[in-house]
């Protein structure tokens, strides 16, 4: 759902799957604090998974952090 989300606003993003890459997960955690995937992040910013994804966009503030 979150990469529905993010082609409906044309962004552009790279899916990176922690699932089969140990220290891919292990650095996901380090920086998200959470263990569930997806963990999304706009530049620097974590944003959190897909519920947090669509609060931002329900809140009008996805598109800014788009355009950043």
């Amino acid at each position: 759902m979150a990469k529905r989300l993010l082609d409906k606003k044309g962004a552009s993003y790279t899916e990176l799957n922690v699932d089969k890459n140990t220290l891919l997960r292990e650095e996901m955690m380090s920086k998200s604090k959470r263990r569930t995937v997806p963990q999304i992040f706009i530049g620097d910013v974590h944003v959190g998974g897909f519920d947090d994804l669509h609060a931002l966009d329900q809140k009008h503030q996805l598109d800014a952090l788009l355009t950043d």
